[in-house]
């Protein structure tokens, strides 16, 4: 079957197969969202349609608004077949699935395209939100080193109505929108990148200051704001398993789907000029900046993402190609455990909204270990040279602080930082080269082992001279009085075949 409109009045057969559906008119939504627009989202991806698409269905289900989302991408791929429905499965760490098709989207438009009618959009007063999932790299204006990236500072010449980049063209819809009535908006970044909203906002400043309209610039200033929010949520790519799953429900081979994990948290700076949508009834929180902040810190620096990077570095030193296998492994299992529970959440940033206990109880128990959640440790391994300041670094920083803590007392931190330097002989603990993950500095990184093998002993000087550099490892680890640990851990690991497993199953 075919999933369409038409097809879901038929429903009997879905309810045989168990999906939920969306139980409002969808004709009516579908008109007085494109007539009246409130919410637009760029990036219409697989996390917006597992997320904030389903969010916004179970408030239109409730009752609460009769309004859905128009979704945006950069071009069209191929015509929309599916009058804008998508099955989401949700996959559960107990190794079952919920089945939904999710009819909140009420109309589709390109940023390369829809020109006219994006400015229609914009140009409507009754538009409350402009959302973003379009990655970190989405807002990039400059390179790293602070120089205005080509296409920018061409598009910067441009004539308001003659942009071309992504947040060209997203700054001539707001001027459109200044021009027609400066109605008040929300620009939301829901991008898994810390104080999104000052990302967006600067991005969208170059462009206004390049118009030259100073009326511009204060309409943005007093009437446009750019909320920061925090988004936690794992969505893999389409699963093969999934495709079949569909096709025994009888589902056309081209229906479109999302595979998801259960446990989503999307916490959001509660700035709205001209109103919201109360998504707070879909289980989406808003709060103060401050508090967003914290929520993220909570999230990066303890609770998540040093479990990650430390199951990473060691799933691939230990042959694991699933990040979800490795916590059936004890040793493996008892380290994240003391990353995150033992000197972690000492210091950990309380929101408050959120318990850092039972959001890192989920992580432990239920999200990493949840057997559909293909995430590898080579994946989640890349770039780790620009994560170890931030997740474990914050961490050595708080104990250094501490008027109760030692840093003396940190065991498994230093022994991640140690993982690493292993990581970067590129020879796992059975002796077989490994390609690294790619990351800007693998190659200075890897230099200061220069070219080491199993069995060496490790040039402690050079190491120590490292292992101050801040930049990397969040601290200088001289300073701190860890290096020593860290160098012993490592060298340990490095002595032969299976030492690093010797070395974590003894901890």
């Amino acid at each position: 079957m075919k999933l369409t409109n038409e097809t879901l009045k038929d429903k009997t057969f879905w309810a045989e197969r168990g999906y939920r559906l969306p139980s409002f008119d969808r004709d009516d939504m579908i008109r007085k969202t494109c007539n009246k627009p409130t919410w637009i989202h760029f990036g219409a991806g697989n996390l917006f349609k597992a997320f904030q698409a389903d969010a916004c269905q179970r408030i239109l289900d409730m009752g609460l608004t009769d309004k859905g989302i128009i979704a945006a991408d950069r071009k069209e791929k191929k015509p929309e077949e599916n009058d804008n429905l998508t099955v989401k499965i949700t996959l559960k760490a107990d190794g079952t699935t919920e089945k939904a098709v999710i009819g909140s989207i009420a109309e589709k438009v390109y940023l390369y395209g829809s020109e006219d009618r994006l400015k229609e959009i914009f140009e409507a007063p009754s538009l409350q939100m402009v959302s973003f999932t379009i990655t970190e790299k989405g807002y990039a204006i400059k390179d790293p080193k602070g120089n205005l990236l080509p296409d920018i500072e061409a598009d910067l010449k441009r004539k308001p109505d003659s942009t071309e980049t992504y947040m060209g063209r997203m700054t001539s819809l707001l001027y459109a929108r200044y021009l027609k009535n400066a109605a008040p908006l929300a620009m939301v970044s829901m991008d898994n990148c810390s104080h999104n909203g000052d990302k967006l906002k600067a991005a969208i400043l170059c462009f206004a200051e390049a118009f030259g309209d100073k009326g511009f610039i204060n309409w943005l200033s007093a009437k446009v704001s750019f909320p920061w929010s925090m988004i936690d949520k794992i969505t893999p790519g389409p699963d093969a398993s999934i495709a079949k799953l569909l096709s025994d429900d009888g589902l056309d081979q081209d229906t479109p789907f999302v595979n998801a994990e259960e446990r989503e948290y999307l916490v959001i700076e509660d700035d709205f000029p001209n109103g919201r949508p109360c998504l707070e009834k879909a289980g989406i929180y808003f709060t103060d900046r401050d508090t967003v902040d914290k929520v993220e810190r909570m999230k990066v620096c303890t609770c998540l993402n040093p479990l990650h990077t430390t199951l990473a570095i060691f799933g691939c030193l230990l042959g694991y190609d699933r990040i979800s296998d490795e916590m059936k492994d004890a040793d493996l299992r008892k380290l994240v455990e003391n990353v995150g529970y033992k000197e972690g959440l000492p210091v950990v940033t309380d929101p408050g909204i959120i318990s850092p206990k039972e959001f890192i109880n989920t992580v432990i128990n239920e999200r990493i270990p949840n057997p559909f959640m293909p995430d590898t440790p080579y994946r989640i391994a890349t770039d780790t040279s620009q994560k170890l300041s931030i997740r474990f670094g914050e961490t050595v920083k708080a104990y250094m602080k501490s008027d109760t803590l030692k840093v003396s007392d940190l065991k498994f931190i230093p022994l991640v930082y140690a993982g690493w330097l292993r990581y970067l002989m590129a020879v796992d603990d059975e002796g077989n080269a490994f390609t690294p993950s790619p990351d800007p500095l693998l190659e200075t990184s890897q230099a200061q082992l220069s070219g080491m093998k199993l069995g060496d002993e490790p040039d402690s000087e050079k190491l120590k001279k490292f292992l101050r550099n801040e930049t990397v490892f969040g601290v200088d680890l001289v300073e701190a009085g860890l290096s020593d640990m860290v160098i012993r851990y490592f060298t340990e690991m490095a002595k032969c075949k299976g030492a690093v497993r010797t070395v974590i199953n003894v901890l």
